[in-house]
């Protein structure tokens, strides 16, 4: 028989359910509440009868008058309070229609208003009926009794009743937004992983592809010191894709190496010029892996389409509230008709926008130059 240990079963019962006493039903809480009200009211009554009592020269009991005010008022309105919570618990969709509410005060009309007199006139031993002329006068005693009392208890039942109503729509409309809110940045994070594990290896592929290049040329030496060097930049890449951000610093830092990688390619072809260096871009945060897709999109339409040296320019600089690191290098005639168009730029661009809604990349010929800017936003650093 396959049996499962006591702690697995408990791991199963949520922690805030454990000794948790149940909830009482709203009807139930209703009913409480009532009492509570009317046996306060009961006892300002009969503190005020009491007192009439007293300056009218009248003995009286203050617990006898607390007895007949609860027993005469308190006990009809606690249970036409008690059958109203019942039956709006048990039926409430019919009750939401205006003609239901009104079909049910008629009836509070025409059943309970005339049995509420009946039990005050019997507490106060007005039953005794020998005519007709007894029914006239007792209607005319008890027909302007607890009109206010039992019209306004009526009231504040639906009152509560469409109140709580509109809570549990409030509650359950913000419980759906949560879990919308939730599901959506659920699938965020897979779409920004999915977005790492479509671009590492795009960056291996590239970083492969250079090393390549030098074993087909027959150096094996700068072949061997471009495996080290790969291996460096794995290391980071590997550290970085365990992170939602970084440092615009350390992003750098692995470009230079990555150029370094290049270089053993390239040759003196390869240059490089960085500008706007500085202490900000160690408190930029960006998403890992930001500027070596511009790198090599730059080297992609730039080396790879002539002979002759590159041309390739990064820079950093603070405009307004924002980083704007620019990446540009000379449009060649061989070059791509889109070169913003590639896997690189597109991932980055995504990337960009899931870290920061104000983080932006726009990629475009400017002045006989291909441009990729990116705009970061500076977040309290000042």
């Amino acid at each position: 028989m396959n049996t499962r240990p006591a702690s697995a079963v408990a791991s199963t019962v949520p922690a805030d359910a454990i000794g948790a006493r149940p909830a009482l039903p709203p009807a139930f809480k209703t009913i409480g509440t009532t009492i509570l009200l009317w046996s306060a009211i009961s006892a300002l009554g009969a503190l005020q009868t009491y007192s009439d009592n007293l300056r009218g020269g009248v003995d009286s009991h203050y617990p006898t008058l607390l007895l007949t005010w609860f027993v005469e008022y308190a006990v009809p309105l606690i249970v036409l309070s008690a059958g109203l919570s019942m039956l709006l618990a048990r039926w409430p969709a019919p009750l939401a229609r205006p003609r239901n509410v009104v079909l049910l005060f008629v009836a509070l009309v025409l059943v309970f208003q005339p049995l509420e007199w009946t039990w005050m006139a019997w507490q106060r031993g007005y039953l005794h009926i020998a005519s007709l002329a007894d029914v006239r006068q007792l209607l005319l005693k008890m027909l302007l009794v607890g009109w206010f009392s039992t019209t306004g208890t009526f009231a504040a039942i639906l009152a509560l009743h469409y109140w709580r109503q509109a809570r549990e729509r409030e509650l359950a409309w913000q419980r759906s937004q949560t879990d919308m809110l939730g599901l959506r940045l659920a699938l965020e994070e897979q779409r920004m992983l999915a977005l790492r594990a479509q671009l590492e290896p795009h960056f291996l592929f590239n970083a492969l592809n250079a090393i390549s290049a030098l074993v087909r040329d027959g150096d094996k030496t700068l072949a061997l010191g471009g495996i080290g060097r790969l291996s460096d930049l794995l290391r980071y890449a590997l550290s970085a894709s365990s992170r939602n951000t970084t440092t615009v610093a350390a992003e750098l830092r692995f470009v230079r190496d990555y150029l370094d990688l290049q270089r053993l390619r390239y040759g003196e072809r390869l240059r490089v010029h960085i500008a706007g260096d500085d202490e900000l871009l160690h408190e930029v945060e960006c998403p890992p892996l930001l500027l070596q897709p511009l790198i090599e999109n730059a080297l992609r339409h730039d080396l790879d389409c002539h002979a002759g040296p590159g041309d390739i320019a990064l820079s950093f600089a603070r405009e307004g509230d924002a980083l704007a690191i620019r990446v540009t290098n000379p449009l060649s005639a061989q070059a791509s008709p889109n070169p913003g168009a590639g896997l690189g730029l597109a991932n980055t661009r995504d990337r960009l926008r899931l870290m920061h809604s104000g983080a932006s990349l726009q990629a475009g010929p400017q002045d006989g130059r291909f441009v990729a800017e990116v705009r970061l936003p500076l977040l309290d650093l000042d």
